[in-house]
């Protein structure tokens, strides 16, 4: 199954490529040479004026329907990419790929790419990029950063920190593993993306969904301005399908980098069990969390803020109500805006870019780059360690902030080398510290580049 999880996204990373090179990139080509060639591109309207007979009227009629409706204006690349939404929806109900997420993604692909008259510059109040649309005030949304911190809200409220305040050397994991967020950074630069543009593309490799929207809604939004006069790209589309897309792969995209990194001999070390935690510091660990992170990175404060605030609901005992609705209903409302309202933004003349196609090349690497960082920071605090102390690099990978899906990976690798040594709950430890991480990271970027 993890095979077929790869080789299915790397078939939709192909599909997007020959697209972009087979039909979006000739057109454009084409409008440039136009541009630059003087001939105004004119698109309006055709404006029917039929004559008295009532025959001349009806005929005049059908064709100004024919230009409305969706058959007339399709392009190829609409075309693409309700493929590429049939087939995250097929993933969903046939394999249960992610379906909380792949479900409303797939979905919001088939409504933003439905093709509907915008030539002319008409607003007919449809798309999700026309003002005055309803989608288009959904997506507010997703432009503002709203709907990332309230995921972090219901995070924080069924979130168990237990395993990091027992054993707080594991945050260590966690910051570890975001060297793959600036490593991303750097090479998104190299490519020639711009410094705003980069930071967003780079949180990818932290391995968080909503962080990513959260950092891209506010650098790469398509509205900011560079200090040369020029729009940052609206990257929001891309760089989203990104995250949640490797997130679905971290099963596939890890394994071979633990065992990779690691010998027989240390995949076997044995972690002496977590302490029992209080409840005075499970209460205590949100309220200095918060103030620490945010002092050291204030522009956090929107996704730290509400992960403390929601742990600490759970952690208090006397808001049971509020925890509960932060961890079901609440968190399911928010999913469904940002998947649909992500994939809805996908439109083909916005989503099948080249740039596009570098991100998710980008994001590929980012993955890999966070996991070797996690479990080689591990050996590197093993050498410092005390022989009963000493860490299982597995749960290096758990770094990434896909909570549970790496920690979980920890758990599989360990049994596999020894069908008695849990990892699991070790693992969960850098998880959410690599939440914080991730959070702290693009509050970081925010501040420089913001």
């Amino acid at each position: 199954m993890a095979r077929r999880k790869a080789w299915t996204m790397i078939g939709l990373l192909v599909i997007v490529s020959l697209a972009w090179t087979a039909f979006v990139k000739p057109e454009k080509d084409r409008e440039k040479a136009l541009a630059a060639s003087g001939t105004e591109i004119v698109s309006a309207l055709p404006q029917y004026q039929p004559s008295d007979p009532d025959e001349a009227k009806l005929a005049g009629g059908l064709k100004q329907f024919w230009a409305y409706t969706g058959f007339r204006n399709a392009t190829s690349g609409n075309q693409i990419m309700i493929l590429v939404g049939l087939i995250f929806i097929f993933l969903a109900i046939r394999y249960e790929y992610e379906p909380l997420l792949l479900v409303p993604i797939g979905t919001g692909i088939l409504i933003g790419n439905v093709p509907f008259f915008s030539e002319g510059g008409m607003n007919l109040q449809i798309g999700i990029y026309q003002q005055g649309s309803v989608l288009n005030y959904l997506y507010f949304g997703v432009l503002k950063g709203v709907y990332p911190p309230l995921i972090f809200l219901g995070i924080g409220a069924m979130t168990d920190f237990s395993s990091l305040i027992s054993n707080p050397r594991l945050l260590f994991l966690g910051a570890a593993a975001q060297i793959g967020i600036f490593v991303t950074f750097v090479g998104a630069l190299l490519l020639g993306f711009a410094g705003p543009e980069a930071a967003a593309i780079g949180i990818i490799g932290g391995a968080d969904g909503p962080t990513a929207i959260f950092l891209s809604s506010r650098l790469a939004n398509g509205v900011n301005i560079l200090p040369d006069g020029t729009t940052v790209k609206n990257l929001i589309g891309p760089i989203a399908i990104a995250a949640y897309s490797y997130m679905a792969l971290v099963p596939v995209i890890q394994p071979p980098i633990m065992r990779l990194l690691t010998n027989s001999k240390e995949r076997l070390i044995r972690m002496k069990p977590p302490r029992a935690v209080t409840r005075t510091e499970k209460v205590l660990f949100p309220i200095f969390g918060l103030l620490l992170t945010c002092f050291i990175s204030p522009s956090a404060l929107p996704l730290l803020g509400m992960l403390f605030f929601g742990n600490l609901l759970k952690e208090s005992g006397v808001t049971k109500r509020l925890a509960e609705t932060a961890r079901t209903s609440l968190i399911d409302i928010v999913t469904i805006m940002i998947g649909l309202t992500v994939g809805a933004s996908t439109q083909a003349d916005v989503f099948l870019t080249r740039e596009s196609v570098m991100i998710f090349g980008l994001g590929a690497c980012a993955f890999a780059v966070a996991t070797m960082s996690g479990v080689l920071f591990a050996k590197v605090m093993n050498i410092f360690l005390p022989e009963g102390d000493k860490i299982n690099p597995l749960i290096g990978n758990a770094g990434v902030s896909a909570v549970p899906d790496s920690a979980r990976v920890s758990e599989m690798e360990g049994l596999r080398e020894d069908k008695t040594n849990h990892l699991l709950m070790h693992a969960m430890g850098p998880n959410v510290a690599g939440v914080i991480g991730s959070a702290i990271a693009a509050g970081i970027l925010l501040s420089y580049l913001g």
